[in-house]
């Protein structure tokens, strides 16, 4: 008989303890997230977030980028698919269940055709994702109660789904430079 090879666990006492914390002290769990974007050229950024190495994104080809990296839509489903499954390995240690595997496919139809506001579209155009869809593969010994107890606690909490999901009041200035 093998044995199965599960996923590194998180710190299940970790967890629970600031699970603790945020229901006794929400207001201490409210951040604010920063980034810094630079162009360095053509459709080529680079994100910095905290003192890591940057973020690189890019345009394909055909939409006048390298290739060389994700673009930013791609970004934003590659967001969503981290986001869910830290949901779903949150949920699943919170419960004692160590997962086998964990493999998020995400796919969304975007509306490009504006242009970046560039080409002449209607005003009723709305550029972005029209939908997305997500296909959650995780392999471990959950019930099926279980597994959907996990799917509607991820789908529900996930910060990014959210932010996706919901309208976020974005508040954005032109500071030129003196």
């Amino acid at each position: 008989m093998t044995q199965m090879k599960m996923l590194e666990q998180i710190d299940v006492v970790g967890l629970k303890e600031m699970a603790q914390k945020a229901e006794n002290q929400p207001e201490n769990y409210k951040l604010v997230s920063k980034a810094t974007t630079v162009c360095k050229g053509g459709f080529l950024n680079y994100t910095y977030v905290r003192d890591l190495d940057p973020v690189i994104i890019d345009e394909p080809c055909h939409l006048f980028g390298t290739n060389s990296t994700p673009n930013p839509s791609e970004h934003v489903l590659a967001a969503l698919g981290a986001c869910l499954a830290v949901g779903y390995m949150a949920n699943a240690t919170a419960i004692g269940i160590p997962l086998e595997e964990l493999r998020l496919e995400l796919e969304g139809d975007i509306d490009i055709s504006p242009v970046w506001g560039v080409a002449d579209t209607p005003e009723d155009r709305v550029a972005g994702f029209t939908e997305i869809r997500v296909k959650a593969f995780v392999k471990g010994n959950l019930t099926p109660e279980q597994e959907k107890h996990i799917q509607e606690k991820v789908l529900k909490w996930s910060p990014v789904a959210n932010t996706i999901r919901n309208n976020v009041n974005l508040v954005a200035e032109l500071n030129p430079q003196q």
